[in-house]
């Protein structure tokens, strides 16, 4: 059976390990940043994903003769994971 605390960590949405309450406000703000930084990372792929693969597909084809590449596409949809990569190592300069 798990003992008082182990019960208190599972209930509670944040867990102080030091007697410094200003850790709460620290992370409410790493929380505030790391949600900013999901959605911004979200709109960014979604935008990759909504312009180019349709390009790659070729529905610009018939209207205006562009057709890119395969290897174009990939190396965008290999940009668009970098970029989300790189977005979220960001949140490591953070000072809390």
């Amino acid at each position: 059976m798990g003992s008082g605390t182990d019960v208190a960590i599972e209930a509670g949405d944040i867990t102080l390990i030091n007697s410094d309450l200003r850790s709460v406000a620290a992370a409410i703000d790493l929380s505030k940043k790391t949600m900013r930084t999901i959605k911004l990372n979200l709109f960014w792929a979604f935008g990759y994903n909504i312009i180019l693969i349709p390009v790659a597909m070729g529905v610009l084809y018939p209207v205006w003769g562009i057709l890119l590449n395969p290897i174009f596409a990939s190396a965008a949809m290999a940009l668009s994971s970098i970029s989300v990569v790189s977005n979220s190592l960001l949140l490591k300069k953070v000072k809390i």
